[in-house]
């Protein structure tokens, strides 16, 4: 009898240690947990502190190159009488805002500025009815050029972005040989592509480049990386937001815009007689003394 009740008493107490020994174990795994948990949403909250940091350095940091000779994000040409040619200027540092043209530091009689498109028909109507005349007052020394190439209609081209390729690709030609940049704006203009197609890949865009006078490599690598796609980018966002070269012009009209001493053309593209009375009527103005 003595035995069978030391045995039940050594089972009640194996039975005691036994559940002790699981609430012991549940709770340390309870704590391991908590400690597990714990650990994983400091985890995820340093994931998320490190993916906010990035977006916002990403946000408030630019990797955009500027361009050499394009200070005002446009590029400048004067003539002496006899030439015509870029005025050259160093590369802004990056972020910085574009400087605008101190026209008054100019003898030319007019500043012509445009905002052109290597996509646009309009704009090609544009300078092929204007460019001779246009050449030959820079040139004389009676008026100064700014053209100012941005991109605005890559939704023409079937999704190979050539408004924006042809940007870059005449950046790049200011950048590394500016004195060639009105032949290849002309040859650009010349071969332009009709809307809707994918226009020129690269490589004829390269070749049309070195064709036109600027075959360096230096050129043709520019346009294969695509080193100034950002500031292209930039320098229609800016334009197309109203920051054009006017004090009184500040909503962006499509390309091509063109400003004659800040004041806005809204003639007839295809009529070289209209512009040039306008430009003859603003330049009349300039030159009157004020009552």
């Amino acid at each position: 009898m003595s035995n069978t009740a030391d045995g039940k008493k050594a089972r009640r107490e194996h039975a005691r240690e036994l559940a002790k020994q699981e609430r012991e174990a549940a709770q340390r795994r309870k704590k391991r947990n908590r400690v597990f948990v714990q650990g994983g949403v400091i985890v995820a909250l340093l994931a998320v502190v490190t993916v906010v940091t990035l977006v916002i350095v990403n946000a408030t940091t630019t990797t955009t190159i500027n361009p050499k000779n394009m200070a005002s994000n446009g590029i400048l040409f004067t003539g002496d009488g006899t030439t015509l040619a870029p005025v050259t200027t160093k590369a802004l540092a990056l972020d910085a805002d574009p400087v605008a043209t101190d026209t008054s530091a100019l003898d030319a009689t007019v500043n012509i500025v445009t905002y052109i498109d290597y996509a646009c028909p309009i704009c090609q109507t544009f300078e092929t009815t204007n460019a001779e005349q246009i050449t030959g007052w820079v040139t004389a020394g009676d008026a100064s050029l700014e053209i100012h190439p941005i991109s605005i209609l890559d939704r023409v081209s079937l999704g190979t972005k050539y408004s924006s390729r042809a940007a870059n690709a005449a950046v790049c030609v200011a950048n590394y040989d500016p004195d060639q940049y009105m032949a290849v704006n002309d040859a650009l203009f010349a071969q332009q592509p009709e809307e809707n197609t994918s226009g020129l890949d690269t490589p004829a865009l390269k070749k049309l480049v070195a064709d036109a006078g600027a075959d360096s490599d230096d050129v043709a690598s520019c346009i294969d990386d695509k080193t100034f796609a950002d500031w292209v980018t930039s320098a229609t966002d800016r334009v197309t937001s109203g920051e054009l070269a006017s004090d009184t012009v500040t909503e962006f009209v499509g390309t091509p815009t063109v400003l004659v001493n800040g004041q806005l053309y809204q003639g007839a593209v295809d009529d070289a007689e209209a512009f040039a009375a306008f430009v003859s009527s603003v330049a009349s103005e300039a030159t009157t003394p004020a009552e």
